[in-house]
């Protein structure tokens, strides 16, 4: 089942929790992919420093703004995209950033994009469980890009679903990769999952 706009439209520390053992999928010419969520950490508002809408309304944090359950994708440092849920009430700049998945569908076309990243070139090929390791890598895998910003969640090539799927204790830590607003645990993992970036708490 692919979840609804009302799942998004929450407060989103609660969105956070709940996306935890969805399925992230994306539906390309190339074939399709899909990885099961670990890991994510939640941006909030305009008080939250580390929050792309700290700054106020800008062009690019635009989808921050925008109505809940779409896809907010940004390059980050002009290598990597990064996806991001975008949740509660239009107007409310908030978002989750997936971080990391668990691999379920399409492992072989996952490979082969990882292994044309230029950073790679003469690397060995990763393992299953670092295939989507860090916001980066698994957009990479995925195929998501900045051509998916603003594209909606609950229909077409990239959706968020529900496949009942267990995910194991969850826990709560600091938000990593950031040097601003790490006072806040709003960063929500499987506890001991081998595909969680640094460190699962």
């Amino acid at each position: 089942m692919i979840l609804p706009v009302d799942f998004y439209r929450r407060p989103t520390l609660a969105v956070a929790r709940d996306l935890i053992g969805k399925v992230l999928v994306y539906k390309a010419k190339s074939g399709t992919t899909a990885g099961a969520i670990v890991e994510v950490e939640a941006y909030i508002g305009e008080d939250d420093p580390a929050c792309h809408a700290a700054a106020g309304p800008t062009e690019r944090n635009a989808p921050l703004y925008g109505p809940p359950g779409r896809a907010y994708v940004y390059l980050n440092y002009g290598l990597h995209d990064m996806m991001n849920a975008v949740t509660e009430e239009e107007g409310h700049p908030a978002a989750v950033l997936i971080r990391a998945l668990e691999p379920l569908d399409g492992l072989p076309l996952m490979r082969r994009r990882r292994s044309k990243a230029p950073w790679r070139k003469g690397k060995p090929a990763v393992s299953d469980h670092e295939m989507c390791r860090g916001p980066g890598n698994l957009c990479r895998a995925m195929g998501i890009t900045l051509a998916d910003n603003q594209r909606t969640l609950t229909r077409g090539a990239l959706t968020i679903q529900d496949r009942g799927i267990e995910a194991g204790e969850i826990v709560w830590s600091q938000r990593i990769g950031i040097r601003v607003g790490t006072e806040h645990h709003w960063r929500a993992t499987v506890k001991g999952h081998k595909s969680v970036s640094g460190r699962s708490g």
